[in-house]
């Protein structure tokens, strides 16, 4: 009897497993495996690609590769009829002069100005003379404004240092507070001297490269909003050009600062010119979408997002070492692979007449290093309307793990997940239950999160519209945005069981009888 009782108590807990189970959705998942995985990331994180950065050749190769993907799957092109949303962007930098005498000065050797003192329009001005104030101070007992008219005239200042040796950090006259009283006075300029103007080479970097945005209205705006007073840093060896119609030197003037603790602030007669204005190039980016229509007549309108940003960050020409190109096979060609092995199980299973009951749009976006930009673009934008979205699955880095996890890698971080609802957080969490039994780590699963992990990915931009989110990531490793972040160090398996994870709570939500309900506002409370 005892024995009766215990095989029936085994059948009947097998029985209970499987019923957990949609047999259809386990079936539709075995090409979601490590041999498909290295199939596409070997494609898309090869040198060939050029670590797919946004508007240039290897995003566009990568963009191609997705399309005929797409394409072969049998997946629709739902931009009119093409996979492609062309995103209006363009990469503003900016064209600089300096003149003294009548001589140019040398960008970025020489001098530079400062993008942020730049708008639209730019700015230029001419100016027979500049007012040397010392190190630009105006405090109690030390005054190098004193008796002099700062008002619409080209004042020069010391970068660092303060009277009697002491620093700027602890009397207070950093650089920012310096530049604001001069802007608050309205003076026309400010050239600040810089000793170090031999930068290094991320400065440089920064201070050559383009500005790159999405060109919207509000963006737009914002770039041609007036910037106020002009900003320009100058080396040792311009400012001892303007000082030398007055015969002395930076040197020797920093000296008698020294030593005597007294202003030697005065008006130097000198040509100089100035002008920067912005220049524009358009840029060519696509998402790549692809789309599968639900098979349920009344649900089929509702609509899941799968997400993945198929760019990197290109090539970085003063790596150390031989090795220029980030590949980026973690960040994000993990996710974008595994968005087409998702893609193809459930179009193999709508051409096996077991399609889901609403449609899927699945979605590999541009731009998301540099500043989730494709994913701005469709939520402003959108192809399909938001209030049809039910949810958005966000897949950004599946292929590795981090040294929190460094003994065991089976896990994965899933960040919003509860933010806007209850319901979606049961089911991806009994998704994981039911088919993939990984660790689910929420330690980032926060607002507060110092990280801001939350904010951090194409999810976000759904999220803001009150569409619930998973964010599925698996941390941040030495990696990270390095020319290191190489197909041979992921670990296959892991990504295909992490895909499995979200193609396993998009089935669920995609044949569930009803959509994920919003219950929370954006800040965590619960909605009356």
């Amino acid at each position: 009897m005892k024995k009766h009782l215990l095989y029936s108590s085994i059948i009947l807990l097998m029985g209970c497993t499987a019923s957990a189970q949609n047999r259809d959705a386990v079936k539709f998942s075995q090409t979601i495996n490590k041999d498909n995985a290295y199939r596409h990331l070997s494609v898309l994180a090869s040198d060939e690609y050029e670590g797919r950065e946004t508007g240039k050749k290897g995003g566009w190769m990568a963009a191609e590769y997705i399309k005929n993907q797409f394409k072969v799957l049998g997946l629709n092109g739902p931009v009119n009829g093409d996979y492609f949303q062309s995103v209006d962007m363009a990469s503003f930098g900016i064209s600089q002069m300096l003149t003294l005498e009548g001589q140019p000065a040398e960008p970025i050797k020489n001098f530079y100005v400062v993008p942020s003192s730049v708008s639209g329009s730019g700015f230029a001005f001419n100016s027979g003379s500049i007012l040397f104030a010392g190190y630009g101070l105006n405090k109690e007992g030390y005054n190098d404004y004193e008796g002099k008219d700062i008002t619409g005239n080209v004042v020069m200042i010391l970068k660092t240092a303060e009277p009697s040796g002491t620093t700027t950090a602890k009397t207070g006259g950093n650089i920012n507070t310096k530049i604001k009283y001069l802007s608050d006075h309205k003076a026309r300029a400010v050239l600040v001297i810089d000793p170090v103007i031999d930068m290094p080479d991320n400065l440089k970097n920064y201070l050559q490269s383009e500005q790159m945005v999405m060109k919207t209205k509000e963006n737009l705006d914002r770039l041609n909003e007036p910037q106020g007073m002009p900003v320009i840093y100058i080396g040792t060896t311009l400012a001892n050009q303007i000082l030398k119609g007055a015969k002395t030197t930076l040197d020797a003037l920093k000296k008698k600062m020294t030593e005597t603790g007294k202003p030697v602030s005065q008006v130097l007669t000198v040509s100089v010119t100035a002008s920067a204005k912005k220049t524009e190039n358009k840029i060519r980016t696509e998402n790549v979408l692809g789309f599968l229509e639900g098979s349920d007549p009344k649900l089929k309108k509702e609509i899941l997002v799968i997400t993945a940003h198929y760019d990197h960050i290109g090539i970085t020409p003063d790596a150390k070492g031989d090795d220029k190109i980030n590949n980026g096979a973690d960040d994000d060609g993990s996710g974008t692979t595994g968005v087409l092995m998702i893609a193809e199980a459930f179009s193999k299973a709508k051409k096996a007449g077991k399609g889901p009951k609403r449609s899927i749009l699945f979605m590999t976006v541009t731009g998301e290093e540099k500043g989730l930009l494709g994913s701005e673009w469709y939520s402003e934008y959108p192809v399909f309307p938001l209030i049809n979205t039910i949810t958005n699955l966000n897949i950004d880095m599946i292929g590795r793990g981090d040294a929190a996890h460094a003994q065991d890698n089976n896990f994965v971080y899933i960040i919003g997940s509860d933010m806007l609802s209850s319901d979606l957080d049961r089911i991806g969490k009994k998704a994981n239950k039911d088919y993939v039994k990984m660790n689910l780590d929420e330690r980032y699963n926060n607002r507060t999160d110092p990280n801001r992990f939350y904010y951090r990915s194409d999810h976000y931009n759904f999220a803001k519209h009150g569409i619930p989110v998973i964010f599925y990531f698996n941390g941040v490793h030495e990696d990270y945005h390095q020319p290191g972040d190489e197909i041979s160090k992921i670990d296959f398996p892991m990504l295909a069981k992490r895909a499995r994870l979200v193609y396993y709570t998009a089935w669920e939500l995609a044949n569930g009888a009803k959509r994920p309900a919003v219950d929370k506002n954006e800040d965590g409370t619960k909605k009356k």
